[in-house]
């Protein structure tokens, strides 16, 4: 009991939910630490979440709010949850309750273990049919073009230890999906089974657009295997026109063949995408070092309550 826990949570038109999800964390909170701070990262949903922060702030001082700036996205507003954190062990969560508190105890006995790192793994995901469809598809993209497994079961609450949380805000990586990084960083780390949730209130902020930059994100951000991709598709059909090459001439001296202008024109097509392809799976890399050398914050802070 001695240790300090951080829990961090981002909120993004999540008014509805703050109250309970103060309750709840505080609850559960208590039983694993006489030392806790909540640290509620709003990012400028555009509701009521902001003053429902503020109110949870002036009547429990373990409950810490920032506001960002502007919307920045989920993985950088924990980023500043991280920046902010003082515990010793420090969780991330969802705000919408789908992550359940009550697993704060069982993520602490694993991480007693000797773990730096506790990941969740959900079991019966509470995801609508569509999200289970499209969440399936981004995994299997995720294993053949980025050189590694993506676990689709590994839920968003995370238990980590502080050192962990420092190495991890050492990192000025502007694409920041953040259990990818955790995996990047190493150390020992473990996985907890638990029941995934319905959603406390209202409906994911993640529509189809966000989901697939997301894709493109996490592709792009964790291997070169898209570029190289590219080159091995260039010389596939390379081989394959050079086949269909000789084989004409074969036939244009054993049969009198002449290929006529449909094959021609589909070889022409296909060959033209293939390139704007490549260059576009260029464009976005270049994009990537080009918003890198910025060298931006990666998040602009507005406000913050009892710090």
């Amino acid at each position: 009991m001695k240790r300090s826990v951080s829990i961090i949570s981002p909120v993004y038109k999540a008014g509805k939910i703050v109250d309970e999800l103060v309750r709840r964390v505080s609850e559960e909170a208590s039983r694993i630490s006489d030392s806790y701070e909540i640290i509620l990262v709003e990012d400028c949903g555009g509701d009521n979440s902001w003053e429902k922060i503020v109110e949870n702030c002036e009547l429990n001082p373990a409950v810490r709010g920032i506001k960002l700036s502007r919307n920045f996205g989920q993985h950088y507003a924990i980023t500043a949850g991280m920046m902010e954190a003082k515990g010793d062990i420090v969780i991330i969560m969802d705000c919408d309750l789908q992550d359940d508190p009550v697993y704060f105890t069982d993520l602490l006995k694993v991480f007693d273990e000797g773990y730096d790192i506790v990941f969740t793994k959900r079991i019966n995901r509470k995801h609508s049919l569509f999200k289970k469809i499209t969440a399936g598809i981004y995994n299997f993209l995720f294993r053949l073009f980025a050189d590694k497994n993506f676990d689709l079961d590994v839920g968003s609450m995370t238990m980590i230890s502080s050192r962990v949380k420092d190495e991890f805000v050492k990192l000025k990586d502007q694409d920041r999906l953040y259990i990818q990084l955790l995996k990047w960083i190493g150390f020992r780390s473990a996985y907890l089974p638990v029941e995934h949730k319905k959603r406390f209130e209202g409906r994911s902020s993640y529509t189809l657009s966000k989901l697939f930059f997301t894709a493109i994100q996490g592709w792009t951000s964790h291997s070169d295997k898209l570029l190289r991709l590219s080159i091995y598709s260039g010389l596939f059909i390379s081989f394959v026109t050079l086949l269909i090459g000789i084989y004409i001439v074969i036939s244009y001296f054993m049969k009198s063949f002449q290929a006529g202008w449909p094959s021609l024109i589909v070889a022409v097509l296909f060959s033209a995408g293939l390139i704007l392809m490549s260059i576009g799976i260029t464009g976005i890399y270049i994009g990537k070092i080009f918003e890198q050398t910025k060298e931006r914050p990666l998040y602009i802070i507005d406000k913050k309550i009892n710090f």
